[in-house]
């Protein structure tokens, strides 16, 4: 089966409580073994955001025929949220956004985001969020209500120029579920397929549910290996036309370039 392979979910910086390690050589090499062309990068993993997206800039400097820079910014220090903004996308050319709610503390659609999301919304930006729900059965079980992903049909509604990606798409099937019921509520809502909480049908799941144009390949590289994540679209119960729109198809369609 031939196709570009596109990996939507991949992260720089160093975090060694996970044992992250975002050498791009290293990289290259897991990427050559699972067949993928390119990975879209983002650096969560500093308070500044400025120092975490030149770290992009860098390594797409050094391999920009492997990697593709995705931006990073917190409204927790909004002037300098916006005006990263306009350097990442007008200077370095950046292809998309990454959200992390869970940093802020404040769920996805708070009205914190909201001057970020208007200056997306204004440029027909794709944006990444991290979207994960588990029913709590606990005192401290549930994960977690910032980024239900029911929470995003509003904000798609409202920011309706954003295609939004819902990154592991809510994670276990309650939240996948969820996130299949906002995929079809909204055109403009996007699953991304990388977790450790799936179970064996996932892949099948959200491309039925969603539909396979919906549906876009990520691993959450390093934190997660590409080789397994690429395993379980390749070896799932769907369509060979249906691996290939998920695998990079959708990915360089959404990202409005052959070649990303």
């Amino acid at each position: 089966m031939e196709t570009p392979v596109i990996d939507f979910h991949c992260h720089l910086g160093r975090w060694g409580r996970y044992g992250m390690d975002d050498d791009p050589a290293d990289y290259v090499r897991i990427m050559d073994a699972a067949g993928v062309d390119k990975s879209c990068v983002n650096c969560i993993n500093f308070g500044d955001a400025r120092r975490g997206n030149d770290l992009v800039a860098r390594v797409v400097a050094e391999r920009p025929d492997r990697f593709i820079g995705v931006a990073y910014v917190t409204p927790r220090y909004l002037d300098e949220a916006m005006s990263e903004l306009k350097r990442c996308f007008d200077v370095l050319g950046f292809k998309f956004l990454k959200v992390y709610p869970d940093y802020l503390g404040k769920p996805i659609d708070d009205p914190d985001y909201a001057p970020i999301f208007e200056w997306a919304d204004e440029r027909g930006l794709v944006i990444m969020s991290h979207s994960s729900y588990m029913p709590s059965r606990g005192p401290t079980a549930g994960d977690n209500e910032l980024t239900r992903p029911d929470r995003f049909i509003a904000l798609a509604q409202q920011y309706e120029k954003v295609n939004w990606v819902l990154a592991h798409s809510g994670n276990a099937r309650p939240g996948q579920e969820m996130a299949i019921a906002a995929a079809r509520a909204c055109p403009n809502i996007y699953l991304e397929t990388c977790t450790s909480m799936a179970e064996h049908d996932t892949i099948e799941l959200l491309v039925n549910g969603a539909g396979e144009d919906r549906v876009l390949y990520g691993s959450d590289m390093p934190l997660m290996d590409a080789r397994l994540q690429v395993g379980r679209v390749v070896t799932a119960d769907i369509t060979d036309e249906a691996k290939i729109k998920v695998l990079g198809l959708n990915a360089l369609s959404l990202l409005g370039s052959n070649d990303a």
